[in-house]
């Protein structure tokens, strides 16, 4: 474990009182691999929120009835279909698009690729201040 040593300095400005307080560890790597576990675990929740924007995307334009002759609503079906694939089977499962329906399992796909996220960056984290 680093040594922490502070550093408290007080200044009197126009009658106010100023103190600023400067942390510094006796042991830079420390501080180093601390900043490596928030990178990473910063970078775990970008990628799954760009994931659930996907999935978002899905489920509006499914409950929407989007047409798939839409270059953009095509690309948000195909690209997202991989990740949702896996819980068709909790429900029944309709193959048409174009057609107004509630996607329950693109929900249950957001919430399990939330749950994994999170799972995940706490692993990271797990000795994290």
């Amino acid at each position: 474990m680093a040594e922490r040593i502070e550093h408290v300095r007080e200044n009197v400005e126009g009658g106010n009182r100023v103190s600023t307080k400067q942390v510094i560890d006796s042991d830079g790597n420390e501080v180093e691999h601390e900043h490596e576990k928030t990178v990473a675990a910063r970078l775990v929740w970008y990628v799954a929120g760009i994931l659930i924007a996907l999935l978002a995307f899905r489920f509006a334009f499914a409950l929407l009835g989007a047409n798939t002759g839409n270059a953009f609503a095509n690309f948000i079906y195909t690209t997202s279909h991989p990740f949702v694939a896996p819980f068709f089977g909790l429900f029944s499962y309709n193959f048409r698009y174009g057609v107004s329906r509630f996607e329950i399992y693109t929900l249950i796909a957001i919430a399990v690729y939330a749950l994994i996220a999170f799972a995940i960056s706490r692993l990271i984290t797990i000795n994290h201040r």
